[in-house]
Order: structure tokens, then C-alpha cells, then sequence
């Protein structure tokens, strides 16, 4: 079978130069076969499980950019008849490993205080999620250590957090808010997650969460508090260019559909982005309301029903499906995955990372899961860890693929072949990872 050459036109015009290649690739995973031929929009159905895999792979790299990719012999021959000379380029020899796109993560809480492992235990002794919750555990028990703590203490956890998720081959992440429920300490974790931003290097989305529980002292006056996040958060955050995305935990026991229709309302006016926690403990309609306003992202749908799949199907709004959340509070229910992908949903993995409901943050480990327990192939894993995670923050032109002229993000791996990402459940496989043309 003979596999393509992509070359940037810059690259052949000489507007850019090379400044890395990667030889030696015995697995070359790009994912830019669906850039291309005609396709618009994230990974659905078969193309979902296309990897178009270059054996022997090559891939050339200059300011920060990917500017070629092909089988290692046929690229250089093209290159040099095009006048491009590799020789005294820095080479990286990836020793027959893979090389894949390094991971995009859409869905985080990683901004927190103290851990919650107490309820972790609990939960194995029996008690349930909303149990817990109401007994003043969940995510009020982080709002309440939240907002005893300073920023620099907030900046210190995180920036340990995302070095961790980093090593495991995470370069791009989103992070809400969402433990402050004020206007104070929601602006301080979405400062803190700014400055964990810049102290890592890490590509970042900030999303304002506000609206992820009505705080204890708006219990009796919830209406008081939506007007709080509608009238004072989601501007100050704007504003100040804290967030370029908003959320709302979508659930009868939180913001019902009305709630959460004004408040993504007002987001989108101010210039915000769309996202929702949908349909995750009850079919309730959220992801529904996510594809008619336009959101970029669904996200959790543990219990999407019919309506919800179709018109996710119907619509751009990604599925972000969360299977380590599952896992970690031992349920038994997944996300229908296999139900979306047939009836034509774009679907993207992410790690939820929490400290209440899903302390992993290795995507990896996440792929894993969804393979082993939602039944996704290794392909359709690793396409939604990366491309249509892109896709679920309005990313995918400058990263998830290896198309040419996006972000040179990838990973080397110390494994052959890609399936051996989730076959190894467990295992970090990085061996380098790539931001921007550098490793970091």
C-alpha cells in the first residue's frame, strides 16, 4: 500500500525553514486524513476509526509548525528534489516507536485545594455520589477548602498537577472554574489557572463554571444566585480575559434547563463559547439544549437518551464523554458510545480530573477505560483523545492532527504501535512529548 507525502507549500516555496525532524518513526499516526478530501467538521462514524498509519515514518518540523510528514525514504526524495536538504537539521531518531498527536484534554477541574479521598472510601463502603453531596461532601466540600486558600497556594497544586498531566502526554488542556461559586474566589481560580498556564508552557482554555452548584448561601434564594453568575461573574471574567468559554452543570438537582438556557445565553452575548454538563444523572434534555444553542461541547451523558443522540448527531456540539468518572465512582453505566458513534455523533474522551468524582489525569489510563468498558476501538480512542478533543474547543486549526501548518504537538512513544496505549492500562508510554516544535 502506498502512503502519502504531505509538504507545506511554505516549506516548497522557502517562506519557512526545518528545524527538526523526526526519523525513524516505526508507526506514523497523524490523523490528517481528515483534513482534507472534502471534510469539514470533527470524526464521525468509520472515519472515527481511520488511523491512516505511515510505517517508517518521517516528520519534518520548523517554527514550531508541522511542515511535512510521509514514509521516511519517499519524503526525503520528494524534499529533495524540491531543493530542501535535510542534512545539519537537528534529527530525532524515534527508533521504530510510534509517534501519535499529543493528547488534548476538554474537560478539567484541576484548580483545587485538598483531595477527597475520604470520600473515595466512602463511596466504597457504600454510600452514593449524592449521598455524600448532601452530608456537605462533593463539590461543596471543595468550595468551602477553596476559598480558604490563597491564589499562590492554588498556583502551587496546579502547576505539580499539570507537569503530571504533561508527562503523560497532555500539551493542551482545558480548565473551569467552579469550587468558588463568588465572584472573588471564581476570578482567583481562574487567575490561578492562568499562571499555572504560564509557569508550565502548557496550551490552556479557561472555561467559567460558576454555575456547577447553587452555593449554601443562596439555597433559598437560587434565583438571587443565577443573577449573581449572569450579571457579575460571567462579565468580570470576560472582561478581564479570564475565560473564553462558559458552563453550566445542567441537572434537575442543580440548574435546570431554564437556568441554564439564560445563563449560556448571557455567555454567548458576552462573546463567550458554549459547553455544558449534560444529561449525566438523569436524561434531563441538556444535551438537547447544548446542540440548539450552539455549544461546542456536551459533556458527561452517562444518561443521553434517544433525543439527546440525535441531536447531538444533528449538530457540531462534541460529545465529551468522561469514562474515568464512572470508573472512579464504580458504576456501572457508561456513556452509550457505541450508540452515538452509530448514529453519527462526534465523540471526544476527556479526564474529568477532579478531586471528588475522577482523580485521573492521564489520558492514557482514559483511553483505556473507554476502549475496555464503552467498547471504542484503539483508533476511535486515540481520535477522540486528540482530534475531536480539538474540536470540542474550537482548537482543531491549530492542534489534534498532524496536519501540515498546525502546532507541531506530538508524542514519541516507547511503543511500537499505537494500540498499545490502552492495551498497557497502567503504563505511561511517552517517552517525549512535543509542544510547539519543543519538548517540554
Amino acid at each position: 500500500m502506498e502512503h502519502p507525502v504531505r509538504i507545506d507549500e511554505r516549506l516548497r516555496e522557502g517562506k519557512v525553514g526545518v528545524d527538526l525532524v523526526v526519523a525513524g518513526i516505526g508507526q506514523l499516526v497523524t490523523l490528517d486524513h481528515a483534513d482534507g478530501a472534502g471534510r469539514t467538521g470533527p470524526l464521525r462514524g468509520a472515519d472515527l476509526d481511520r488511523t491512516g498509519a505511515v510505517p517508517d515514518g518521517m516528520l519534518v518540523c520548523g517554527g514550531g509548525l508541522v511542515l511535512a510528514w510521509g514514509p521516511g525514504a519517499q519524503l526525503t526524495a520528494a524534499l529533495l528534489s524540491a531543493g530542501i536538504d535535510l542534512a545539519g537539521v537537528e534529527t530525532l531518531d524515534a527508533r521504530g516507536m510510534a509517534v501519535i498527536p499529543a493528547f488534548v484534554d476538554p474537560h478539567t477541574h484541576l484548580v483545587f485545594g485538598r483531595t477527597r479521598q475520604d470520600e473515595y472510601e466512602r463511596r466504597i463502603r457504600g454510600e452514593t455520589y449524592l449521598e455524600i453531596a448532601a452530608a456537605g461532601g462533593g463539590i461543596m466540600a471543595s468550595v468551602n477548602d477553596l476559598r480558604r486558600r490563597s491564589e499562590d497556594e492554588l498556583v502551587t497544586l496546579g502547576t505539580e498537577r499539570v507537569r503530571e498531566m504533561m508527562a503523560h502526554g497532555t500539551v493542551t488542556v482545558e480548565v473551569k472554574s467552579g469550587y468558588g461559586l463568588n465572584l472573588e474566589d471564581e476570578l482567583k481560580m481562574l487567575r490561578a489557572a492562568g499562571r499555572i498556564a504560564e509557569l508550565t508552557g502548557i496550551r490552556m482554555v479557561r472555561t467559567c463554571l460558576a454555575a456547577h452548584e447553587i452555593p449554601a448561601e443562596y439555597r433559598d434564594r437560587r434565583g438571587r444566585y443565577v443573577e449573581l453568575v449572569r450579571r457579575e461573574i460571567l462579565p468580570a471574567a470576560a472582561a478581564a480575559g479570564l475565560a473564553t468559554r462558559a458552563d453550566v452543570f445542567c441537572e434537575p438537582s442543580v440548574f435546570d434547563l431554564d437556568e441554564t438556557r439564560d445563563i449560556l445565553t448571557t455567555a454567548r452575548n458576552l462573546g463567550l463559547a458554549l459547553t455544558v454538563h449534560a444529561d449525566e444523572l438523569e436524561p434531563f434534555g441538556g444535551a438537547a439544549l447544548a446542540a440548539a444553542l450552539g455549544a461546542l461541547s456536551a459533556d458527561h451523558l452517562i444518561k443521553i437518551d434517544e433525543q439527546g443522540i440525535s441531536a447531538l448527531a444533528g449538530s457540531g456540539t462534541v460529545a465529551v464523554l468522561l469514562p474515568g468518572t464512572v470508573f472512579s465512582l464504580g458504576l456501572e453505566t457508561f456513556a452509550p458510545a457505541r450508540r452515538m458513534i452509530t448514529a453519527g455523533c462526534a465523540i471526544a474522551l476527556a479526564s474529568d480530573f477532579n478531586p471528588g468524582s475522577c482523580p485521573i489525569m492521564s489520558m492514557p489510563l482514559i483511553m483505556a477505560i473507554a476502549c475496555t468498558r464503552m467498547h471504542l476501538t484503539p483508533a476511535e480512542s486515540l481520535a477522540s483523545a486528540t482530534l475531536n478533543a480539538a474540536w470540542a474547543l474550537g482548537l482543531q486549526e491549530v492542534t489534534g492532527s498532524l496536519a501540515v501548518g498546525k502546532s507541531a504537538d506530538f508524542l514519541v512513544l516507547d511503543v511500537p504501535d499505537f494500540r498499545l496505549v490502552p492495551y498497557h492500562a497502567g503504563h505511561n508510554p511517552v517517552a517525549a512529548a512535543f509542544l510547539r516544535g519543543r519538548q517540554i
